[in-house]
């Protein structure tokens, strides 16, 4: 009888601890399926804290595109015109690359890289959000273009240096006889109607390009295709300069347009390797791709200078310099060295041609070559990257696009923005005639900008 109870209790033990075991599993996968969809976001945000060396990596580079523009350009820009507009020159550089700073963070990265896109047609050329940065905080982040993540502040800053120097650029083929305020209106307006649409549809996930599949690692078509029209539009426009081009107008210092060549090509490594957004191996590719791309560019100007009959010169040098930065600009993350070589030496050769021979024939006054050098090396290395991305040169592309589907690709991105550029230039330069007047008066362009327009020289 025991030995039967005792069973029985067994039996029922057994039967107890097995259903406890069931309703403890029961138990935990409910807590799991509840908890799960909101311990997710919880790990997500917890993982999303700014990589220390990727940030301190952005920040330096934002710091190098800003020596681009003061110094950098100033100086360049500076040197290449006569000394009583030295000054004017600068000053321009330096106020438009300021006012583009503060619209930039009231409504221009909203348009260009704001958190929400606009659904359908819109969403192809801008972004909207919320004015004046208030949806960005010390703690919201931007994505790379891998798994890691940057401080949004810091890619704020970083991308508006790159709206700074574009619009600075334009100013190239303006100077010497354009109104300090109608630089100041103009650029305002053409920031808001070219830049910044042009930023979206090529660097941003919903742009228009971007979807295309363009390739612009550093911005071949935002900044150099860009400027360099809208330059050349302004120019035209604008209208020659007096005495131009029966009398001299040389240089007045080609040792600080040396000095403003370094500062450029150093704070190009921060535009080029700096758009990687991370301090990774593709970085290192667009610094050495900046390296090699601009040395070629640098002679082959040179030796196109000596097969014309001429002595290899310091304008020439610096000249090709540039160049090259511009045309490894698209494609400098998106090519090899020995690419990027040779993208350096076809844009000098055809950059050489349209200054020295195309420009004199048909007769348009850009002031500095804006169009010259950035808008033709623009095009030459958007187009260009469209080959030299592809693995048989070299390029980290992996082969899923043929070089002719790309190269179409990259052809109507340059096509978009040069008619982009264009037209809106227009709109934007008779709002701004419209509103001040363009041109100084011909007393004033005698005197110099410099006196004329801000009560002081370069030189005493």
């Amino acid at each position: 009888m025991i030995r039967k109870i005792a069973c029985g209790a067994g039996a029922l033990g057994a039967s107890m601890l097995a259903a406890t075991a069931a309703f403890a599993q029961e138990t935990v996968e409910a807590v799991t399926e509840t908890v799960a969809p909101v311990a997710a976001p919880v790990a997500e945000a917890a993982a999303a804290v700014p990589n220390p060396g990727n940030n301190a990596w952005m920040m330096t580079a934002t710091i190098l595109v800003l020596m681009m523009i003061l110094p950098g350009l100033a100086l360049f820009y500076g040197g290449l015109t006569r000394s009583k507009n030295m000054l004017s020159t600068m000053t321009q550089i330096g106020a438009a690359a300021a006012l583009a700073m503060l619209i930039w963070v009231m409504w221009g990265y909203s348009m260009a890289f704001g958190p929400v896109t606009s659904e359908g047609f819109i969403g192809n050329f801008i972004s909207s959000g919320s004015l004046f940065l208030s949806s960005v905080t010390p703690d919201t982040t931007a994505a790379t273009f891998s798994d890691e993540v940057i401080s949004e502040y810091v890619f704020v800053c970083f991308q508006m240096t790159f709206a700074a120097i574009t619009a600075a650029l334009v100013l190239g083929a303006t100077v010497e006889r354009m109104k300090f305020s109608a630089v100041m209106v103009f650029v305002a307006i053409w920031l808001t109607i070219v830049y910044f649409p042009i930023a979206h549809m090529v660097w941003a996930s919903g742009g228009l390009l971007f979807k295309l599949g363009a390739l612009d690692f550093a911005g071949g078509t935002v900044v150099h295709i860009n400027a360099g029209v809208s330059a050349l539009v302004a120019a035209f426009i604008l209208g020659k300069r007096k005495g131009y081009p029966t009398e001299p107008m040389p240089p007045h210092s080609l040792t600080l347009t040396m000095v403003g060549t370094g500062l450029l090509w150093v704070g190009w490594f921060g535009f080029n390797a700096g758009s990687e957004l991370e301090a990774d191996g593709t970085a290192g590719l667009a610094m050495i791709n900046t390296f090699v791309a601009t040395a070629a560019a640098a002679l082959a100007w040179m030796v196109m200078e000596k097969l014309s009959g001429h002595k290899g010169s310091a304008l020439g040098y610096c000249s090709g310099v540039i160049a090259g930065l511009v045309a490894v600009t698209p494609a400098a993350g998106n090519s090899g060295p020995f690419g990027a070589i040779m993208l350096g030496i076809v844009a000098s050769v055809v950059c050489y041609f349209v200054v020295s021979k195309l420009k004199p024939k048909l007769g348009y006054d850009d002031s500095l070559d804006a169009f010259g050098i950035h808008g033709v090396g623009g095009i030459v290395g958007a187009i260009g990257t469209g080959i030299v991305y592809q693995p048989a040169f070299g390029g980290p592309g992996d082969g899923s696009t043929a070089m002719a589907a790309q190269v179409w690709i990259q052809i109507q991105a340059v096509a978009l923005s040069i008619v982009w550029a264009a037209v809106g230039t227009v709109i934007a330069i008779y709002i701004a005639k419209l509103v001040t007047g363009l041109r100084v008066t011909p007393e004033v362009e005698q005197e110099g900008l410099d006196i004329g327009e801000h009560g002081e020289r370069a030189y005493n």
